[in-house]
């Protein structure tokens, strides 16, 4: 087959562009791939059989020649035929952005590998729940583990006396946000980060009953008993939930004071929870996606937008008064809007979230393994923008700072746990 690169430079991709290789077990087959018409983005289908498991661990590769040397990237993918967990069928669909991975030259020799593998089931299970009902005198909380959802979903004792965390598998994505995304800020250089260690992560944002069940106290300011309780705690600082001696120790010790919100919880569990890393945070609110939004929607202007008002409590949608007489004004109630693909709630909006890291002013364009945040910086990372906000500063890829001891009615957090 002539080789037709040099051509293809001028023209990037055009036309047919796969010769498809298929491997593993179960079986994937009838793949067909395609570029988008007038974009740099790759549709890929295929039918995956399996009689024997519920869902699959679907990966893809890609090769630039016949001699199937996997070596473009292929982060910035998406869609159904993806991820930790695929369930069999016809006409699964995988959109792969070239532009964003590997702008390069392409022929028409070009593979792509799909891999479908059963995958090693969670040694815990896929959502861990820690049950804080006895309240701030007890000694011990329960923990246990769920394979799946509830039937009748996540009630209200989930986001009240229970905390409920998902696990969120290992992988790789594209940190930080495209030039002409709208809304975008300086200190989002594009980079590729892998994450080596599968971790939970808070499906809500922590409530003012969860941190009253903790803590014995209601520091928030939307305050108003018929409904504070599942409202995010707000009004916490860093070092309310860390502490300000072992607790700033980060990157150097992962260390919290005992008298901190975590330090009380890990004695009560005898489980490592804290804060996310900044990388945790967006990998974990992206959920695969490489718009704005984790929808996989982008925004339509700076200032208010529908596609915004889908999936969090912003400026836009959040009343014209900070009245505390219910919750259409100021924060929502936890999981009143659309959760991303991982099943995690408010993570654009509602209250901007505490992260572990110390705040780098640029990120930087390297790939990264695992990034712990600066050495040192006196000021801490916040994430996912808030209700008083306006939608450019919700969206995945924002990112600002303030100082450990700052409290505010818009700065709240989730939790993670690591996976042993």
């Amino acid at each position: 087959m002539q080789n037709k690169k040099s051509w293809l430079w001028r023209c990037f991709m055009f036309g047919l562009l796969l010769a498809l290789s298929v491997q593993g077990a179960p079986v994937v087959s009838n793949v067909v791939g395609a570029q988008r018409v007038g974009t740099k983005l790759v549709d890929i289908t295929y039918d995956l059989t399996d009689a024997e498991h519920a869902t699959l661990a679907v990966t893809i590769r890609i090769s630039k020649d016949a001699g199937a040397t996997w070596d473009v990237p292929c982060a910035s993918v998406s869609g159904n035929g993806v991820g930790p967990e695929v369930t069999p069928g016809t006409g699964k669909a995988i959109v792969w952005d070239a532009g964003t991975d590997w702008n390069g030259q392409w022929s028409d020799q070009m593979q792509v590998e799909i891999t479908a593998t059963a995958g090693a089931a969670p040694a815990s299970g896929e959502y861990l729940v820690v049950d804080l009902s006895h309240g701030p005198e007890a000694s011990e909380y329960q923990v246990s583990y769920l394979a799946e959802v509830p039937d009748g979903g996540w009630t209200d004792e989930y986001k009240t006396t229970k905390l409920v965390l998902r696990r969120i598998p290992a992988g790789t994505f594209i940190m930080g946000s495209p030039e002409d995304e709208i809304g975008r800020k300086g200190a989002e250089t594009q980079h590729q980060v892998t994450l080596t260690k599968d971790f939970y992560a808070g499906v809500f944002e922590v409530t003012q009953m969860q941190w009253e069940r903790v803590m014995g106290t209601w520091p928030s300011y939307f305050t108003n008993a018929s409904c504070r309780d599942s409202r995010p705690v707000e009004q916490v600082s860093y070092e309310d939930i860390r502490g300000s001696g072992a607790g700033a120790g980060w990157p150097g010790s992962n260390a919290v004071d005992e008298d901190s919100f975590l330090g009380k919880l890990r004695a009560r569990t005898d489980l490592v929870f804290d804060l996310p890393t900044e990388a945790q945070w967006e990998y974990a609110c992206r959920a695969g996606t490489t718009t704005a939004l984790n929808s996989g929607n982008n925004l339509t202007a700076k200032a208010e937008c529908p596609n915004m008002a889908a999936v969090g409590r912003y400026k836009g949608n959040s009343g014209t008064s900070e009245a505390d007489s219910n919750t259409t004004v100021g924060s929502a109630k936890v999981g009143s809007y659309l959760p991303n693909q991982w099943g995690l709630y408010d993570m654009h909006g509602n209250v901007s979230e505490w992260c572990l890291d110390r705040w780098q002013n640029d990120l930087g364009s390297s790939d990264q393994i695992d990034p712990p945040g600066a050495a040192s910086e006196f000021h801490l990372v916040l994430r996912g923008g808030c209700w008083n906000y306006s939608a450019g500063y919700c969206r995945s890829a924002y990112r600002y700072m303030n100082s450990p001891s700052s409290r505010g009615s818009n700065l709240g957090f989730r939790l993670v746990r690591m996976v042993p």
